[in-house]
């Protein structure tokens, strides 16, 4: 009976689930490299995933209301000498022409009609691809770790699991009680890859998505403006 009772008290208590913090302290440190690195991406791609909600969410926001208070102004130069300043998207793009229209357009006469109305159109598309541009900066950050993620778990698995078979070499043993934990801690540098990954690729597509929906927005505003413009090229 002592025999027994002292038998329980030396074996150690088998953890009922799985523990990550301990799966990380108990890798090996090229292991625990990856771990950290993929972990510190993740915690980045959080960050831009929310940074980035808020911004597209502000950047419509002030196009709808700029725009609906453009078509509705008396006079274009006047809302944007008061709105101009601020970072609307919309503003911009509709500066861009202004500052080409001011530019051909002196002594109230156009020589060439046709090129006013193209310089006028490559003002405002260049600015809208600028805007695309920035919008989508830090986009770039989102598909690399939606690519490289999951191969640099991959990476900390099959070290790990080389690490397992070196431990069975060295201790002359195959037993699973050996090899298990090693491959359990390789294991979970995938599943950390694939952590990181998995939002990174959805929100890369579902922001790409965003992006184009305002550069489509800005491209049909450009287009009216154009327009506006034009009909009063055909008064000069």
């Amino acid at each position: 009976m002592t025999d027994l009772l002292f038998l329980a008290a030396a074996t150690p208590e088998l953890p009922g689930r799985l523990d990550p913090l301990r799966l990380f302290l108990d890798a090996d440190i090229v292991v625990q490299a990856v771990m950290l690195g993929l972990l510190l991406a993740s915690v980045w791609v959080w960050m831009i995933i929310v940074g980035f909600s808020m911004r597209i969410a502000a950047v419509r926001r002030r196009c709808r209301e700029y725009e609906t208070d453009f078509w509705e102004a008396d006079s274009f130069e006047t809302l944007m000498k008061e709105r101009g300043k601020k970072d609307i998207a919309s503003a911009r793009v509709a500066a861009a022409a202004m500052r080409e229209w001011r530019a051909s357009v002196k002594g109230g006469r156009v020589a060439d009609r046709d090129g006013l109305r193209q310089r006028l159109a490559g003002a405002m598309h260049g600015q809208i691809a600028t805007e695309a541009d920035e919008l989508s900066n830090r986009l770039n950050f989102l598909a690399t770790v939606g690519s490289v993620a999951p191969f640099v778990g991959l990476f900390g698995t099959v070290w790990g699991i080389m690490n397992s078979f070196f431990q069975i070499g060295q201790q002359q043993n195959s037993s699973l009680a050996v090899v298990a934990p090693g491959i359990s801690e390789a294991l979970f540098a995938t599943a950390i890859g694939l952590f990181a990954a998995i939002p990174a690729v959805i929100a890369y597509n579902r922001f790409g998505h965003a992006v184009n929906s305002v550069e489509s927005r800005l491209h049909r505003f450009a287009d009216r403006f154009h327009a506006s413009l034009s009909r009063e090229i055909e008064t000069l």
